[in-house]
């Protein structure tokens, strides 16, 4: 391969790695809005109403596929970032910045949701349980895949490519 045909590659991985996030996060913020897909454990219903709801913690809490906690402030924030990424996709460097912002801000969201003051953004979002595992996991991809194989591909040390 040639320097420039390196260079393209590594523009790609940066922006196929910001549509594969955009997508996931689209398809778990939309899972979160489906009842089928949300139980509350120990109930019968599948998110608390938000007729019921005493506050926006509690309005429509309940857990993604029984897993992944959420509630609908979280699922509009999800749905958010998955356009982000999904737009970000048409361009080199808007996918380049979204996925440093994505590893950026999910890394520091992983780490609150281990923090018994944090977990639960302030009272806005849940971030504890497997949010704290998701969120871990998608910065280490979008990092490794934006600074990592871009630099692999382009043949230059990571540092170079920061």
């Amino acid at each position: 391969m040639t320097a420039m045909e390196n260079i393209n590659a590594a523009k790609m991985t940066e922006r196929y790695i910001a549509l594969a996030i955009g997508i996931a996060y689209l398809l778990l913020g939309l899972a979160g809005f489906i009842p089928a897909l949300v139980s509350l454990p120990g109930t019968n219903e599948s998110f608390i109403p938000l007729d019921e709801s005493t506050g926006a913690y509690s309005a429509g809490f309940g857990y993604i596929f029984g897993l992944i906690p959420t509630n609908f402030l979280h699922n509009l924030v999800r749905c958010a970032v998955g356009l982000f990424g999904i737009t970000s996709y048409s361009n080199a460097s808007t996918a380049r910045l979204f996925n440093r912002a994505f590893a950026i801000s999910y890394a520091l969201l992983a780490v609150m949701g281990l923090l018994p003051f944090a977990k639960t953004s302030f009272g806005l979002m849940p971030l504890f349980g497997y949010n704290v595992l998701l969120n871990a996991l998608a910065a280490i991809a979008a990092a490794y895949y934006s600074l990592v194989i871009p630099a692999k591909v382009k043949g230059v040390n990571v540092a170079e490519n920061i």
